[in-house]
């Protein structure tokens, strides 16, 4: 599936050129612990293994899958947009940031926070690696006053962007995270406990 150009921050090319033949997508949840596992695995051992093999064949997209009974997910994953309008560059670091800190946006340690707090939080764990808390935070608070026409349901800067990305999401019909897809087809030999050494394997028999 395409990359929406203004997601393209989610792209991690090893090589730096666009164009890698294969393509391997992560559908990850931020407060997902199997999400966890999966892109810790990935961002700390995998990546540079294919940037020292396999750089120029292929390319890792991640796809940010809210999963709504977890209502912090939703605001977890505006964060990462909200990114992704600054300064996409840094939407890897940001996501291995906020997965270091994910329980503390599980549903027992956010029940009790107004949502702008949230926010807050989030804007400032953006800003421990290199963005602009202040810009991240206007991009997420929500107003407590209608608009000029007396609408008091708009969202935030980042909505949006949100709506298009659980679009694309929903067209995949992906529910469980996390999910692999190689290219356009759920891989399902791939899973949240692959080692380094799993990963290899399957990458050597698959991409090499």
């Amino acid at each position: 599936m395409a990359l929406n150009p203004k997601f393209a921050g989610q792209r991690f090319l090893a090589s730096g050129s666009p164009n890698a033949v294969h393509t391997i997508e992560l559908f990850l949840d931020y407060v997902c612990p199997f999400s966890r596992k999966m892109f810790d695995t990935v961002y700390d051992q995998v990546f540079p293994t294919v940037k020292a093999k396999w750089g120029d064949k292929v390319q890792f997209i991640f796809r940010q899958q809210i999963q709504p009974w977890h209502p912090s997910s939703t605001l977890v994953h505006e964060a990462g947009v909200a990114v992704l309008q600054t300064q996409p560059e840094k939407f890897w670091d940001f996501s291995k940031a906020l997965f270091a800190k994910q329980t503390e946006y599980f549903d027992a340690n956010v029940v009790h926070e107004p949502r702008n707090k949230t926010y807050e939080r989030l804007a400032k764990l953006a800003g421990t690696v290199g963005l602009d808390d202040k810009k991240i935070y206007g991009l997420l608070e929500i107003s407590d006053k209608p608009d000029a026409d007396g609408n008091t349901n708009n969202g935030n800067k980042v909505t949006n962007d949100i709506k298009l990305l659980t679009k694309a999401t929903r067209l995949q019909g992906v529910h469980v995270t996390p999910t692999v897809l190689f290219n356009g087809n759920v891989e399902n030999s791939i899973s949240s406990s692959f080692s380094k050494a799993d990963w290899e394997q399957w990458l050597e028999k698959n991409i090499a």
